[in-house]
């Protein structure tokens, strides 16, 4: 690396680095500096913004927004309680269980905010130490992204993909990341199992219990969504919701599926896959207006529609940035590290995993980084068996779910930890995320090798 190129680079990472420190719109605004610095200071040219991938990210949060507004995802958290009370003492495996299909459905994380009090209740009131269920849900809620048919993780790279030669479509991509992620997050589950002291032989758990205004503050409330009455109209929303859903993974199966040299979808004329889910996204949402009595000022209002709309600033800003320094550099980047993913194109997955430690954004990090992959000769397959790695920004605990979870346990056992990295959620967190690469890479790559080095164009 020349000496400017190292100047610039500090450039990206500075920007990164503060952007997470100020968080929510300052990642990706704070990008903008570092791309001002980058094209009017240096004199790079710049590079193209990921705009498929915001459309989709728009289209899926709108509609994720308006089943919101009409209630519907209020009963999707009630049958989620209904479930977990019926079995609270195993609160540790379905506790993320819960949070990962969640985040599955709904293509966004920041719905823990409304199951994570639950979660933290039922621990805590059958005597279970509620680090246990609430350090790894939250952790699951994070992984369910590259599970998610409209998470803008799993479209981007399905989307770059196909862009360079790999025609691998979304229910594919989805085949290796939910089995893997399930079976991460059950390891991170069981070693968490056991975690920490139980709550009768924790001294500093019992000093705060010992006091009656600690007492009534962890006992004296019950988190509930049973009490809230759900209407004909927010059970037809989820309904909608997952059709639009259904639908989507309908398109991508006829992407999959060829008669003769050609796909269903090209024979039946149907657009590109990032098209078809914007499409359908619309549609769904401006049912859920007409029909389910979602109203858009309730909509853009609620938490999920305003968490996805920073997700987008954010990708637009990071990912600009990124692919203007990586796109001038191409060659260097290349002979610099061929002869590595040459021999080792697994190592791949700790760039990934270290870029999301700063920039707080699975689609960020995938929009970013995938094309460089590509462009360095990485196999599809492995990128795609490598792709839980994305998630990293467990790391440093100052994420929005994970702060949440602390102040959600009321029993105080769930913690940022004295000396930072030493926090609640870095156990499980390393844990789901190693398994879950490791056998997204055994199945693309050994126990179904053939079939997923097929889809090369």
């Amino acid at each position: 690396m020349t000496f400017t190129m190292i100047v610039e680079l500090l450039i990206v990472l500075a920007a990164l680095y503060v952007g997470s420190r100020y968080g929510s719109l300052a990642l990706g605004a704070i990008s903008g500096i570092g791309l001002a610095i980058l094209v009017f200071g240096f004199g790079l040219k710049p590079g193209t913004p990921p705009t498929d991938v915001i459309y989709i990210i728009i289209a899926a949060v709108t509609c994720a927004g308006t089943l919101q507004a009409s209630g519907g995802m209020d009963w999707m958290i009630q049958i989620a309680e209904k479930l977990l009370r019926k079995h609270p003492e195993h609160i540790t495996f379905l506790g993320p269980l819960t949070t990962f299909f969640l985040t599955v459905l709904v293509g966004t994380g920041h719905v823990v905010y409304t199951i994570m009090p639950i979660i933290c209740d039922i621990a805590l009131k059958k005597g279970i130490r509620p680090e246990r269920p609430c350090g790894v849900s939250s952790v699951a809620s994070q992984v369910g992204i590259t599970c998610s048919p409209i998470a803008a993780a799993v479209v981007a790279f399905v989307t770059i993909s196909n862009a360079n030669g790999y025609m691998v479509s979304i229910p594919q991509v989805l085949m290796v990341t939910i089995p893997a992620c399930v079976i991460g997050l059950m390891c991170a589950a069981a070693a968490s199992y056991r975690r920490g002291k139980d709550l009768d032989k924790d001294p500093d758990f019992l000093k705060r219990k010992s006091d009656p205004e600690q007492y009534a503050f962890m006992y004296g409330n019950s988190a509930t969504t049973l009490d809230k009455v759900i209407t004909k109209e927010a059970k037809a929303s989820v309904f909608i919701f997952l059709g639009a859903l259904l639908v989507i993974v309908g398109f991508a199966f006829c992407q999959m599926v060829h008669v003769g040299d050609q796909s269903v979808a090209d024979k039946i004329a149907l657009p590109k896959m990032n098209i078809c889910i914007q499409i359908i996204m619309l549609m769904a949402a401006a049912c859920n207006i007409m029909f389910c009595k979602a109203a858009p000022k309730k909509a853009v209002a609620g938490a999920v529609w305003q968490s996805g709309m920073v997700a987008v600033v954010a990708i637009y800003g990071i990912a600009w940035l990124a692919d203007t320094y990586f796109s001038n550099y191409m060659d260097q980047m290349k002979l610099m590290l061929t002869d590595l993913v040459t021999a080792y194109p697994w190592s791949i997955a700790f760039v990934f995993f270290l870029v999301s430690v700063l920039i707080n954004s699975q689609g960020a990090v995938v929009v970013a980084m995938l094309p460089l992959a590509y462009e360095l000769g990485i196999a599809g397959p492995v990128l795609l068996g490598v792709l839980p790695s994305v998630y990293g920004y467990f790391f440093i605990p100052n994420y929005p779910s994970d702060i949440a979870t602390v102040n959600f346990d009321r029993s105080g056992t769930t913690v940022i930890g004295k000396y930072l990295l030493n926090h609640s959620f870095m156990m499980p967190g390393l844990i789901s995320v190693v398994v879950a690469t490791i056998v997204g890479y055994l199945l693309t790559n050994v126990i179904f090798a053939g079939y997923f080095a097929s889809f090369v164009q």
